[in-house]
């Protein structure tokens, strides 16, 4: 483990692994190094990039310094960066693609950054409440984690309450690594704002994006993957045959492979 020192102090912590040119991953909700896509994504794309991974403010080894800002986890991001030694590729899942989007649109340099299904579903009627943010800050202070999980999945990320249900009871190794972060869940809803795709932002994007989706997702998120392509300039817009918003790393990295290497 390695660490990058942001501009409050805050501690990020971090793995390289791999040779060739960087490639930075961004994780979204519950994600951190050890929850979420890199352990699986890491390996495959390890043998063609130097991979940064990286476990955002809060959540696993990294510390985090009070208030939370959006420009703080932007300033997480160009520190972690700013440690490759090089203008690299970006990777941004979810919540972490519109971070990504958000960080080159404010300055911060990438050679070009892969976006998988950024949750823009506020045009498609699917936005959480709008005090979402407030209650799962709340949820969180109070020590309520798991109440602040449940929240987040049915409220924010839309999924029924009985498989929410199921996977309490039957996944407990990762409902215990969900609620061990669910005061950054707060987080990720301030970084999506309305949940609309932020058109005042996105044309000033002028690197190469690739914005991903599964052909399988919700409505909502693959109108969410078109819209957000259709206003960025230099984008292209893949979606995964049989894939969801719980993609395949196997099917993924590949796509990757050849989008940062054209």
């Amino acid at each position: 483990m390695k660490t990058a020192i942001s501009n409050d102090g805050t501690s990020i912590a971090f793995d390289k692994s791999g040779v060739g040119p960087a490639l930075v991953l961004v994780d979204g909700a519950f994600c951190f190094r050890n929850n979420g896509p890199t352990p699986a994504l890491v390996p495959l794309l390890s043998q063609h990039f130097t991979v940064y991974s990286y476990d955002r403010r809060g959540r696993g080894e990294s510390t985090e310094i009070p208030p939370y800002a959006v420009e703080k986890e932007i300033e997480d991001l160009a520190n972690v960066i700013e440690r490759t030694g090089e203008v690299p590729f970006v990777l941004g899942f979810s919540s972490g693609a519109a971070l990504v989007l958000r960080a080159i649109a404010g300055g911060v340099k990438v050679k070009k950054a892969a976006l998988f299904e950024p949750p823009y579903v506020g045009a498609s009627g699917s936005a959480p409440p709008r005090d979402a943010e407030t209650t799962l800050s709340s949820l969180a202070k109070l020590g309520k984690r798991g109440d602040a999980v449940q929240y987040f999945m049915a409220k924010v990320m839309g999924i029924p309450s009985a498989f929410v249900f199921l996977f309490k009871l039957f996944g407990k190794a990762s409902w215990r690594k969900n609620e061990s972060v669910a005061h950054t869940l707060s987080y990720d809803v301030a970084i999506m704002g309305d949940y609309n795709v932020p058109k005042n932002i996105a044309p000033s994007v002028n690197v190469p994006i690739a914005v991903i989706g599964g052909e399988k997702s919700p409505k909502a998120l693959r109108s969410a993957v078109k819209a957000v392509s259709e206003a960025i300039p230099k984008s292209e817009m893949i979606l995964l045959k049989g894939q969801s918003h719980n993609v395949s790393m196997k099917v993924l990295a590949p796509v990757l492979i050849d989008f940062f290497n054209q």
